[in-house]
Parts: C-alpha cells; structure tokens; sequence
C-alpha cells in the first residue's frame, strides 16, 4: 500500500468508527431507556441511570474527539493513542464483565475484540504513517 494510500485509509477507517461511539452516545443520552436497555427491563434506578447518561457523554465526547483528530491523524500521534487507549480499557472493562457477569449478545463480544486487538493495530498503523509523513513519503 502506497504511504498516501494508507494515510488516507487510516482516515477513513478512523472516521467510520468515530461515528459509532458519537451516535451510540447520543442514543445512550436517553439512560435506561436506550434501547439496549429498554429491552432488558431494568427497573428505573437514579444511580444506575445517571452512571449509564454520564458514560454515553464521555463516550459522545470521545467519538466527537475522533472525528476533530482525523484531518490531523498524523500529527496529533499522542492524542491518537490516548483516544485507543481508551478504547482499549473500556475493552477490558466489557472482558472483566464477561468473566464476572457472563455472556453479552454476540455484537458485543466483537465490540470487545475490536477494542482489545483492534486499538494495538491501529496505533502500530498510526505510528507507521506519522513516521512516513514526517519523512515526506505521503
């Protein structure tokens, strides 16, 4: 893949998942009744509730940061790494949750795994592109 090729690959990709956690923070804004957990009929708590809105605004503020970083994805590296690695921690936050808690619905056991593999193979492709702008190879 030429340098440009995937400079503009990285922003793409980086672009389409940065739209997920914008619109699922967005639809989380509504507390329990998300519709995730509308379908769980959990009974109205204030904590649980207040938790679950708080959680969708950062995760709505992460998604907003992402898309802010693209036009900027090879220089802004630390940041890039920070966002991922956010990711990655809310990944193993969702594995502690299945050894604890148990299975949740398919979807979100590969939400799991793009945060858990995914976030390592996206700095490494960050790291790489950086470098070849930074040597005007892009």
């Amino acid at each position: 893949m030429k340098p440009s090729t995937s400079l503009r690959t990285l922003q793409v990709c980086t672009a389409l998942l940065g739209v997920v956690p914008l619109l699922t923070g967005l639809v989380g804004l509504a507390g329990l009744s998300d519709p995730i957990y509308a379908d769980a009929h959990l009974p109205a708590h204030a904590l649980l509730d207040g938790n679950l809105r708080f959680l969708s605004g950062v995760w709505l503020g992460l998604g907003a940061a992402v898309l802010w970083l693209v036009p900027r994805i090879a220089s802004q590296t630390a940041l890039f790494r920070i966002l991922w690695g956010m990711i990655f921690l809310g990944g193993l936050g969702r594995l502690l949750s299945m050894l604890f808690a148990g299975w949740p619905p398919l979807p979100f056991v590969g939400f799991t795994l793009l945060e858990l593999l995914g976030a390592p193979l996206f700095i490494v492709w960050q790291t790489r592109v950086a470098r070849q702008v930074a040597l005007g190879q892009a």
